[in-house]
């Protein structure tokens, strides 16, 4: 584990190309595993965040591992997440997630995987809206 880390599990490189217009700022990625539904490393640096998304017909599961970060579901107040949290995202919610704005975040993200599953990208959480965050 290093200051960039805050995981246990391994770091991975930053996320391929395709994500790049869902995330604000900068997030690596390392698959686990692909056995059974993905889970993946996912890591963000301060400030990172991904846009407003939906989880279509199954949720994810967080595991958060380390760091601070953000939950938000639509139309809810943000809570802040710390290394144990557990966060079940149900199918059908509007939420994002990220880093705090001075630290570094990792979260297992465990893709529940159902025929028909899929994931809509949304709009970007804005600077003005996550800077409220306290």
């Amino acid at each position: 584990m290093n200051k960039n880390n805050p995981s246990v599990f391994p770091m991975g490189d930053v996320l391929p190309k395709q994500f790049s217009p869902y995330f604000t700022g900068t997030a690596y990625l390392k698959t686990l595993t692909d056995k059974g539904g993905p889970i993946s490393n996912v890591t963000f640096e301060p400030m990172c965040r991904n846009n407003w998304h939906i989880h279509h017909v199954a949720g994810q599961i967080l595991l958060v591992t380390g760091g601070e970060g953000w939950y938000q579901e639509w139309g809810k107040e943000a809570q802040k997440l710390k290394p144990g949290d557990v966060i079940m995202i149900q199918p059908e919610v509007k939420h994002w997630h990220g880093a705090t704005k001075d630290s570094w975040f990792s979260h297992l993200a465990i893709e529940i995987k159902i025929d028909g599953s899929s994931n809509e990208w949304l709009e970007a959480v804005t600077d003005e809206e996550y800077n409220k965050l306290k």
